[in-house]
């Protein structure tokens, strides 16, 4: 038989049992070793701790500096929304009684910028970073935009007051493009410190010729002192307290023109009874749009043929085109809301060659006349050959 091998695991485990136990230097030598951390590992994690608190409150702690992006934009052509609710209403942009007007197709869009920071805002660190990186936003300091202490309710004023002489600059720069003639009362607020017409030109005066023309409105005016060298003199006709007055004014340097040296408050006689409403915006720089926008409602031909045009530029009684600030983001705008073509005013070349957004075609204008014109083409399908800022800024 074989032998009986029931028991040897209980032998085997009796033996383990049995087996001699080591002392405790072998039980040390076997066991890993417990260290605690090294000063370098606990002034890393620390450092790390104080970057990462650090980074933290930086990202929210005001700048001074201040964000613009992209603003809304408008339809001349079209209406704004007005309310809320039940007293929600649509109401359109330019009103004209007193003519003839006709149905316009396409858009033709005013463009803004909105501004974070300056007055009543602060602008977080994070935004700033943002901003640096996006090409649809710019950064800037406070002062580069707001150079002069302002209250956001100064600021708020100061936008619609530029506003409403931005309107009434742009229905007579339109009428006057149109042909009407805009009779105007020039009065003399004041003269300006250090010019020709300080101590000679009085408060109250009415301007009504220049030597020896006929003034009677105020693009007439202007056109007089086109033809004028800055340091010439010129002879100013003015009434005074109801009686006539020639004046000898010395011309100064302005910014494109000679200038007179006084400040006007021009009243204007309007021909046609143009209302233009718009609200939460404000600033000159939508008159070359208004203008616009008149002169399609007033016209017979469908000048944009379903195109949407987008634009900028102040607009001056006598119909030239002036440089706006946020360019960049005007265009980004613009693109963003469907325009395929911007107009810009061609004094902010410069600041839009290298800028422009892919799909989004920019003409260069310096009048409204070139401006209508860039309509008329743009809605003709003839807009390949219209003017373009060159790589020199011109």
């Amino acid at each position: 038989m074989s032998p009986d091998r029931s028991h040897q695991p209980f032998e085997s485990f009796g033996q383990a049992l049995a087996s001699p136990r080591p002392d405790e230097d072998d039980l040390r030598t076997r066991r890993p070793a417990h260290r605690g951390a090294s000063p370098r590992s606990v002034t890393l994690v620390v450092s790390l701790l104080v970057t990462a608190v650090v980074a933290a409150v930086l990202i929210v702690m005001p700048t001074a500096y201040a964000v613009r992006t992209p603003g809304p934009t408008e339809d001349t052509l079209g209406t704004q929304d007005r309310g809320a609710g039940q007293s929600a209403s649509e109401l359109p942009l330019i009103e004209i009684s007193g003519a003839d007007t006709y149905p316009a197709s396409g858009e033709l869009r005013l463009t803004t910028v909105s501004v974070y920071g300056g007055p009543g805002g602060d602008v977080l660190l994070g935004d700033v970073l943002w901003g640096w990186v996006s090409q649809e936003r710019s950064v800037q300091p406070v002062e580069a935009i707001f150079p002069e202490p302002i209250t956001s309710e100064e600021q708020q004023e100061q936008g619609q007051a530029q506003m409403l002489s931005s309107q009434e600059s742009a229905t007579v720069a339109a009428l006057t493009e149109l042909g009407y003639d805009v009779p105007t009362t020039m009065t003399v607020v004041a003269a300006a410190e250090g010019t020709g017409a300080e101590g000679v030109v009085a408060e109250g005066d009415v301007i009504v010729s220049l030597d020896g023309e006929p003034l009677e409105t105020y693009p007439e005016l202007l056109a007089e002192l086109d033809g004028v060298s800055p340091g010439d003199d010129v002879v100013l006709g003015v009434e005074r307290d109801g009686e006539p007055l020639d004046l000898t004014v010395t011309t100064g340097q302005g910014d494109d023109r000679a200038l007179l040296g006084v400040l006007i408050d021009p009243q204007y006689d309007f021909p046609v009874d143009v209302t233009i409403q718009i609200e939460d915006i404000g600033g000159p720089s939508a008159g070359t749009m208004f203008a616009l926008g008149i002169i399609d409602l007033m016209t017979p031909e469908d000048e944009l043929d379903g195109a949407v045009v987008a634009g900028t530029g102040t607009m001056d009684v006598d119909g030239r085109v002036g440089p706006i600030g946020g360019i960049e983001q005007k265009m980004y705008g613009a693109l963003r809301d469907g325009a395929g073509w911007f107009l810009a005013p061609s004094d902010n070349c410069p600041q839009v060659v290298g800028h422009e957004p892919e799909g989004l075609e920019v003409v260069s204008v310096a009048t409204l006349s070139e401006a209508r014109a860039a309509m008329e083409a743009i809605g003709a399908g003839d807009g390949a050959d219209l003017p373009r800022c060159e790589a020199d800024g011109s």
